[in-house]
């Protein structure tokens, strides 16, 4: 009885150190809907801070939707972001799997140098990858936007590790019944490696919604602007209200907290081998 009472004190201080952790790493965002929801009449600087808005109000979110074109901004985003993710995926895919399952000369070198890449900054290689954008003609363009990303060392590396997982009795029940190279990929790895597929999207999804360093060099369109472009633009016009600049940093966020809430239940491990008997 002891013992269980114990355990049970364990598990409530363990709960509690995770929720203090939790709200400690959340109240910046708490912090920024609330300032998004309050009215001109709060200050929002006063001390001690009031998190709960006295009078909550949407109309910060109206105006900054009306004051710039967010409508734009948020489909440029979500083009770029889904079109990034689709051929990042694609490509990483193809080539994780034959440095993982192929057997050829030189392939774990080749392998050594992509993953050696991941420690070079962006900065070392931007004004060269510019300079290709504009010789390709794809500055001011949504390819543009996207061409640095349509493969990744990390990428590769992941699902390279994912395939190494898949039992090889599985592979080869497809090779029996058939199956070509491509058709094994497609139809038999892919599926297996689910959870780190969901898992690259995530992480290019966030890092492509989120860029910002990239689109201001490779855009001057205004009408091609992502939002955090649009943001950076509403911070210049609006410099004295940080409400409105609150409420376009909220708009911003939104889709990404939704993205991961809605795919974080494929984020598990799959049970590629449970049909394969020793």
């Amino acid at each position: 009885m002891l013992n269980w009472k114990k355990s049970r004190s364990q598990i409530l201080l363990m709960y509690a150190l995770l929720g203090a952790i939790a709200l400690v790493m959340l109240f910046p965002l708490l912090w920024l809907v609330s300032t998004a929801l309050k009215s001109p009449t709060e200050n929002i600087l006063q001390s001690p801070p009031q998190l709960l808005p006295a009078s909550p109000t949407l109309d910060n979110f109206f105006s900054v939707w009306n004051s710039l074109p967010f409508g734009q901004y948020l489909y440029n985003s979500t083009l770029v972001s889904v079109l990034t993710v689709g051929l990042n995926l694609l490509f990483c895919a193809l080539a994780a799997y034959p440095l993982a399952r192929l057997s050829f000369v030189g392939r774990d070198w080749i392998f050594v140098a992509i993953v050696s890449t991941i420690m070079i900054p962006f900065q070392i290689v931007m004004i060269p990858l510019y300079i290709l954008t504009v010789q390709l003609g794809l500055r001011n363009s949504y390819l543009g936007m996207i061409f640095p990303s349509l493969a990744s060392a990390f990428g590769i590396f992941l699902l390279r590790q994912a395939f190494m997982s898949v039992p090889k009795e599985i592979e080869e029940a497809a090779r029996m019944d058939g199956s070509s190279e491509l058709g094994l990929w497609w139809h038999v790895m892919l599926p297996a490696v689910r959870p780190a597929l969901v898992t690259l999207a995530i992480f290019v999804f966030i890092g492509a919604w989120s860029d910002f360093l990239w689109p201001l060099i490779v855009i001057q369109d205004e009408n091609l602007y992502t939002l955090p472009l649009g943001v950076a633009k509403l911070a210049g016009t609006f410099s004295l209200d940080w409400r409105l600049v609150a409420a376009g940093s909220v708009i911003a966020i939104a889709p990404v907290l939704l993205l991961f809430l809605f795919l974080q239940r494929y984020i598990v491990p799959t049970e590629t081998g449970s049909g394969v008997k020793g």
